[in-house]
Formats: structure tokens, C-alpha cells, sequence
């Protein structure tokens, strides 16, 4: 028995499957697996089979198209075709999350490829697939240019490389920004950008939090935030959120202990933090709040504003800290603290000699 993949197109219709199926059954082929690609002009499937020796290409093609099937594609394949095609991916995803510069390597041993080029530019049309051509936009800047000389690409694939694309973006992101940053006391904790993903963490985060931790970060009470809240903050329109988390020995899972919002409205941004019980007075929340507020700095913001509880003495003694001038405007048990930030000066302008 020898392994082949065929991809044929068959009409989205009730018992035009079966009918392929059963022609391939009465030549002794032996469908492995199968999946299916929805494509305008019908559906694409895709088959690992076990054939007898003694049928050939030829015999393939034919048994497909008195299966009614058309625009039929066969070629050997070999035993890792055997894989089970979510397992793969995920292999494939996994190599990309350890290492970004692999890409065109993944994407290649994903979609069989015969070429993939990356290119500085962005994708000069729509990025999409054109029969044997595919262009994909890096989510890091540039475009990927695929070539595969047969079979003819599906949306289904396009819609895995992008997503295999983004995925490696956002590793790539998180393994630049990440810091390591050491408190006072010795302790060590990664320190990054928070993305979508986070939500479960950020959730748990929360939960381990005092209702007095709570109350003094939302002010409007000391419940648990809705998801839908979190997610928004998690990834704000405007501004950044930091996370900071430590890891366990042996590769455990991280575990959140405080997050620190940057969310800019018109020329100012609005800082805000939690920090887990335990993880208190120990120097976080001013290290979190220093980084903002280069950040602010450097994305050119005029301001920033704390809204505060005036009996919050831990967040106050954290304010200090940063040694910046702060004004304060109260109201009753509320204050509100600005702080001005350093006018970013223009780069002076080129003349010509």
C-alpha cells in the first residue's frame, strides 16, 4: 500500500461526497483523513489515502473523476502525513513561539510552499489568495509572498498562515519588551506589555486581591471587574497596560501579581494600579509606575492624572517616590494629582548646504 494526498473540488451538494468516497472504495483506497476547504466554486477536499500498489497517479485521477470530482490534484506523500493536522499545526506554532525568526520555515512546512519570500514593503493589493499565489501581511511590518505550484491555495489556509503570522508577532513583541526587574528585597519579576491572553491570569489577579485593594484601584466599589472590563484594559485604544508576574522553577506557569494602566485621553493619560496584597510595599508599584511614566513621556503626552483616595497612604507614599512636581485638586475623600511631563522637543528641521 502506498501513501497519497488528493485534493479535488466536489460540489457542495447532498451525496456528492459519498459518491467520490465510493469510487475511490472500489479501486481499494483507503481514506485516512480527510478535510474540508469552503471555497465560492464548491468544496475543496483534502485526502491522505492508502492506496494499492498497483494504482498509479493516473488511476487516482480517474477514479476522483468518475467520483465527480474536478480540478483534481494527487501526489505521494510520506508517513508524517499521518500526523493529525491539529497536532502538526500546533507543533508548528510552538516552534514559531520559541523562535520568531523561523517564519518563512513554518509557514513553508505548513502549506507545503515551493517559495516564500518576505518582503520590506507591504502587500501592493488586498492581502489574499490568487490560485498558486498567497500574500500575507506581517503583523511586524512587510508582507509574505508564497508560491506553490500546485494545488491551488483555499481561503482556510490563508486564514491559518495569518493567524500563525500574528501569533509569532505577539511572541516576537513579548520576548523584546519583556524586562527582568529586581525589588529591593531581591525578588525577581518579569516585567510586559499585556496582551488579550492575559485575561485568565488578570482574573486571578483580582480575585487574590482584598476587597480594600480593589475598592482603593476602581474607587467605585470593591467588586470583582467584569471580564468585558478587563479586556479593555488588557489591550486600551489608546495607552499601554504592564503586567508584572513571576515564574515558577522548572517552567511553571506565570502567576500575575500586579497590573499598571496607561489610558490616554486627547493629550494626557490616566495611571492607574493594583498590586497584589502580599507583593506590597516592596517597591512594584513605584517600578511599574516609573516605566509609565517614560512611556507617557516618550509618546509625547503633556500630562498625566492619578485619581486617588485621600486615606490611600500606600499609593500616596508610592507618588512621592517619583519625585515629580503634582498638582492636587480634592474632592471630599477623591483627589485628583497631575503631573506635568517634560515638553518632548521637536527634531530639528534638515537644510539642505
Amino acid at each position: 500500500m502506498t501513501l497519497w494526498r488528493i485534493r479535488a473540488t466536489v460540489d457542495d451538494r447532498p451525496g456528492y461526497l459519498s459518491v467520490l468516497t465510493a469510487s475511490l472504495a472500489l479501486r481499494g483506497v483507503n481514506i485516512l483523513t480527510v478535510q474540508v476547504h469552503t471555497t465560492e466554486r464548491g468544496a475543496v477536499d483534502d485526502f491522505l489515502v492508502d492506496a494499492p500498489d498497483t494504482l498509479d497517479e493516473a488511476d487516482l485521477l480517474a477514479a476522483v473523476e468518475r467520483g465527480r470530482g474536478r480540478d483534481c490534484w494527487v501526489a505521494r506523500s510520506e508517513a508524517r502525513g499521518l500526523a493529525d493536522q491539529p497536532t502538526r499545526v500546533l507543533g508548528l506554532a510552538t516552534r514559531l513561539v520559541h523562535d520568531p525568526d523561523a517564519t518563512g520555515e513554518v509557514l513553508r512546512a505548513l502549506l507545503g510552499a515551493d517559495e516564500v519570500t518576505w518582503r520590506p514593503a507591504p502587500a501592493a493589493a488586498r492581502p489574499g489568495i490568487d490560485d498558486l499565489t498567497m500574500s500575507l501581511a506581517d503583523p511586524n511590518g512587510g508582507s509574505y509572498l508564497l508560491r506553490r505550484v500546485a494545488p491551488s491555495f483555499t481561503p482556510a489556509e490563508y486564514a491559518r498562515a495569518q493567524a500563525l503570522l500574528e501569533l509569532g508577532a505577539t511572541a516576537a513583541r513579548r520576548s523584546t519588551e519583556q524586562v527582568t526587574v529586581v525589588l529591593p528585597d531581591g525578588a525577581e519579576l518579569i516585567v510586559r506589555p499585556a496582551v488579550a491572553d492575559d485575561l485568565t491570569s488578570v482574573v486571578e489577579l483580582h480575585q487574590a486581591c482584598s476587597a480594600a485593594s480593589r475598592q482603593r484601584r476602581y474607587l467605585g466599589g470593591a467588586g470583582q471587574p467584569s471580564p468585558a472590563r478587563l479586556r479593555r484594559l488588557l489591550e486600551p485604544v489608546r495607552g499601554l497596560t504592564l503586567i508584572a508576574a513571576t515564574t515558577g522553577s522548572g517552567g511553571a506557569a506565570e502567576s500575575v501579581v500586579a497590573m499598571a494602566n496607561l489610558l490616554a485621553e486627547g493629550d494626557e493619560a490616566e495611571l492607574a494600579l493594583l498590586v497584589r496584597d502580599d507583593w506590597q510595599r516592596r517597591g512594584l508599584g513605584s517600578t511599574l509606575l516609573r516605566r509609565l511614566t517614560r512611556q507617557a513621556e516618550s509618546a509625547g503626552y503633556a500630562a498625566l492624572v492619578l485619581h486617588v483616595q485621600a486615606d490611600n497612604a500606600p499609593m500616596l507614599r508610592t507618588l512621592r517616590r517619583l519625585s515629580r512636581p503634582t498638582t492636587i485638586e480634592r474632592d471630599g475623600a477623591l483627589l485628583t494629582m497631575t503631573m506635568p511631563l517634560a515638553a518632548q522637543v521637536p527634531a530639528p528641521a534638515e537644510t539642505s548646504g
